[in-house]
């Protein structure tokens, strides 16, 4: 088993919505913090569920500053009026190879090596009368060697004395990301104060995945005021009405609807990587199930979530991951 590390420099439907699927989603509502001012690190590796190929590691470093409102960038979010708006940046990395490491060769059917490396600004505007939240982002970043998912990799198995990875050099190649994405979340079912469910609507485009998803969302337990304050039908408040503390479980089941996948298929434009899946290849409908425990005490954000997803690809597996959060507010 290996531990792999890679690099990091980056109208609503009753019971089934549209929701972004994708590696790390900072921006998913039970992941809402009650502070325009915050910092936090996700980091997810299939090593949490002992498996050991596929999405293997994703990395995303944001902050959240209302200053970021002027980031140029900025100005292509959608923010509706009368929302309380909430803006941020961050850096993400997500890592991907086939189910060995061991063999210097293409194995095909199997999937392709593959990293990427994303700038992403993003913003969150939230409406409390109408108990709904919506959420745009604009990502710039490369895929490729350029990403560095290689020699990061190679240098941390170095460290922990375990063998090279082996079959970097067919990984996709250097080709562009931009990619844009916006979802609407509103609540359509609440039972008392500790029970909420949502539906979304969205879609994801651009150079890295393009692909539309439906789903739900369940909170349990104590929710913290980010979350009541906008989804609850019993409340009305802001997200500066802050808990000292609240602790609670969230469940996340969707359907994804695949257009493209650059991890899988390789670049947009360039279209030289020695080793993709073809089209045809590709599963269009798969299902995946996010699931996980939040805790948030004064300004202390603390998260463990797993999420199981299908084959993405005729030949290919079905997949398990977990991923760990921290942040803090200010």
């Amino acid at each position: 088993m290996h531990l792999r590390i890679t690099l990091l420099t980056g109208s609503l439907y009753f019971i089934h919505g549209l929701v972004m699927a994708q590696a790390i989603d900072n921006m998913a509502s039970f992941r809402m913090v009650n502070a325009d001012r915050y910092v936090r690190l996700h980091y997810e590796n299939d090593y949490f569920t002992s498996t050991d190929y596929y999405y293997t590691q994703g990395i995303n470093l944001e902050i959240v500053n209302p200053a970021y409102r002027r980031f140029p960038l900025s100005r292509l979010l959608y923010k509706p009026k009368k929302s309380i708006h909430q803006y941020g940046i961050s850096i993400e990395h997500n890592g991907y190879t086939p189910t060995s490491i061991s063999n210097n060769d293409i194995l095909y059917g199997d999937r392709p090596f593959a990293a990427a490396l994303l700038l992403k600004t993003f913003s969150s505007s939230s409406n409390t009368e109408r108990h709904r939240r919506i959420t745009s982002s604009l990502s710039l970043g490369v895929i490729g060697p350029a990403a560095g998912g290689r020699e990061m990799q190679t240098t941390i198995h170095r460290w922990i004395k375990d063998d090279a990875p082996l079959g970097w050099q067919h990984q996709i190649k250097n080709d562009v990301i931009v990619n844009y994405e916006t979802a609407i979340e509103a609540t359509f079912l609440q039972a008392g104060r500790h029970l909420i469910v949502n539906g979304l609507v969205g879609a994801r485009a651009g150079t890295l995945n393009t692909r539309l998803s439906s789903g739900v969302t369940l909170f349990l337990g104590k929710l913290n005021s980010a979350v009541t304050s906008v989804f609850s039908r019993k409340t009305n408040g802001s997200l500066a009405n802050a808990s000292k503390s609240s602790i609670f479980f969230y469940a996340q089941p969707m359907v994804n609807a695949i257009v493209y996948d650059a991890t899988l298929q390789g670049g947009w434009f360039n279209r030289t990587s020695p080793y993709t899946i073809p089209a045809g290849e590709i599963e269009r409908l798969t299902f995946q199930g996010n699931y996980g425990l939040v805790l948030q005490h004064r300004s202390l954000y603390l998260e463990y979530s797993q999420s199981i997803l299908t084959r993405e690809f005729k030949t290919g597996l079905g997949h398990r991951w977990g991923g760990v959060r921290l942040g803090v507010k200010w």
